[in-house]
Formats: C-alpha cells, sequence, structure tokens
C-alpha cells in the first residue's frame, strides 16, 4: 500500500467514527418501545407454537410454565389425522383469490367511474355505496344466504366468493385516490387519441400501484380469516375452507390445546408468509390510501 493512500484511509475511518454519534434519550427510548411491542406481539405466536409442541396433559398441567418438559410433534399429528388439511387450504386459496380479484377489479372500476366520469345521479349513487360502509356484515348474513340459496349457490365456490365482493370501503379508497390522479397525464393520452379504456388500462392502472397492493393484500388477508359466511353457506367438509375446518376438529375433538394451537397456526401460517414478503407493499399502500390512522 503506498503510502499516499494511508491518510486517505485514516481520514475515512476517522470521518466514519465521527458520523456514529451516540444515541440520543429519544432515540434509546423509542427503540425500547418498539421492542417492546414486538415482544408483546409476539408473544401469542410464541406461546402458540410451544404449547402445540406440549403434550396434551402437559398443556393443561398447572403451574402454566413456558417451555415444554417433553418437546413432541403429537399435536400437529392430530390436526393432520383429524382433518383434510390440504383440501382445506386448496379451498381457501381458491376463495381468497378469487374474492381478491374480483374485488380489484369492481374496485377500480367503480372508483375510478366515480372519479372521472359524470353522469346523472352520481352523487346519489356514490353515497348509496358509501352507505354500505355502516353496515355491519353479520346483518346481512341471512338475507344474503336467502339470496344466495335462491340461485342455488349454497355448498358452491360461488356462493362463498360473490358476497364477499361488495367492497364499499376499497370502493372509496381506489375513488379518493384516482382523484389524487394529475387530469393532465389523461388529457394529454384523450389528445393523442387513446380512449377511456385504454388511459385507464395503460396509464391509471400502472400509476395506482400502491393502491391496488394495499387493497389486494387487505382483502386477501379479510377474506383468508373470514369464518362466519363459509359457516352458513356451506356444511359439505370438502369445501371448507381452513377456519372452518380447523373449528370442526376442535368440535370434534373437544378443547385439546396442543392440537388447538397447532391449528391456528396452520390457518395462519400462510398470512403470516404474505406478510413477509409483501411488507413493503403492505406500508406503501397505507401510506397512500390513507389508512396510516385506522
Amino acid at each position: 500500500m503506498s503510502t499516499a493512500t494511508m491518510p486517505k484511509n485514516r481520514s475515512i475511518k476517522n470521518r466514519s467514527a465521527k458520523d456514529r454519534r451516540p444515541w440520543t434519550v429519544g432515540q434509546a427510548v423509542l427503540t425500547a418501545v418498539g421492542v417492546l411491542v414486538s415482544a408483546v406481539w409476539m408473544a401469542p405466536l410464541a406461546w402458540a407454537l410451544v404449547t402445540s409442541l406440549k403434550s396434551e396433559t402437559e398443556a393443561v398441567t398447572l403451574p402454566v410454565h413456558w417451555l415444554p418438559h417433553h418437546w413432541t410433534v403429537q399435536g400437529w399429528r392430530n390436526v393432520f389425522d383429524a382433518g383434510n388439511i390440504p383440501n382445506w387450504f386448496v379451498n381457501s386459496v381458491i376463495v381468497s383469490v378469487c374474492v381478491t380479484f374480483i374485488v380489484l377489479l369492481v374496485s377500480a372500476l367503480a372508483g375510478y367511474g366515480f372519479a372521472r366520469t359524470e353522469f346523472r345521479g352520481k352523487k346519489a349513487l356514490l353515497g348509496l355505496t358509501m352507505a354500505g360502509l355502516m353496515v355491519s356484515p353479520a346483518v346481512l348474513g341471512i338475507p344474503l344466504f336467502t339470496t344466495v340459496q335462491s340461485m342455488g349457490m349454497v355448498d358452491t365456490y360461488w356462493g362463498m366468493i360473490l358476497p364477499q365482493c361488495a367492497p364499499a370501503a376499497m370502493v372509496y379508497i381506489l375513488y379518493k385516490f384516482f382523484q389524487g390522479i394529475p387530469r393532465e397525464l389523461e388529457e394529454a393520452a384523450f389528445i393523442d387519441g387513446a380512449g377511456r379504456w385504454r388511459v385507464f388500462f395503460t396509464i391509471v392502472l400502472p400509476l395506482s400501484r400502491p393502491s391496488l397492493s394495499a387493497v389486494g393484500i387487505f382483502t386477501f388477508i379479510a377474506s383468508w380469516n373470514n369464518f362466519l359466511w363459509p359457516y352458513m353457506v356451506t356444511s359439505n367438509p370438502d369445501l371448507m375452507t381452513m377456519p372452518n375446518g380447523i373449528a370442526t376438529v376442535q368440535n370434534a375433538f373437544g378443547f385439546q390445546w396442543a392440537q388447538l394451537m397447532a391449528g391456528g397456526l396452520i390457518a395462519g401460517l400462510p398470512l403470516i408468509i404474505v406478510f413477509i414478503f409483501f411488507q413493503r407493499q403492505i406500508v406503501s399502500g397505507v401510506a397512500h390510501t390513507g389508512l396510516a390512522g385506522q
């Protein structure tokens, strides 16, 4: 090494050492709070995991202890032996993916229509759509079931999918986002001869990827976790989703805590994977859609 480069290296090291300022009191407090909140959120998952690796006798033995004395995967074996986990998993994937696709399509078209087009009765129709935010899905359970039954869609995939595709909240989110897109971009495309559909698919949708990602992820999670509606509309074990299937296993065997924790982890594992791989899209989507305070 030449003597000319040695002072440069020393200056770089000294500069980097100066840049490493000690933490302030505020940074230390925020870090401690973040670690504490993370521990609080992770504690139930850790407890479920260690409980699922206990025997049923040890899982209910007092006093309660964290780590099992005898590690076993019998609870996991019982869940797979008693229920058709692969079939329920496939059903959940089919229902959640179809619901997400339809909700994205309907919400994007409706939100863009409300944001950019003028037609008679627009305000009344928008108000009627937003009124859906004030109605609990549980209240609509019986009318929806009666409608689905009259259409012959009980114990079918479409019976589980279509009633979940009335996304008033998602329409409002994309409606507000589309209002923020500069009209000059669309007007320039209109001048070049592009039609409304071409503008929508080639300009508006690419600009809406963060919001569309957030809407799609939130819809997928809500559909995957939906227990009440699939429970109401199907009694066929071959069509049950993961939450309903796990519930039937517990009803058949009673409260076996190791098995219950294993079933809950199996049902929640796909959502954890979705968050791990799409956390950047979730954070970006929340920032773009204004859901940070909700």
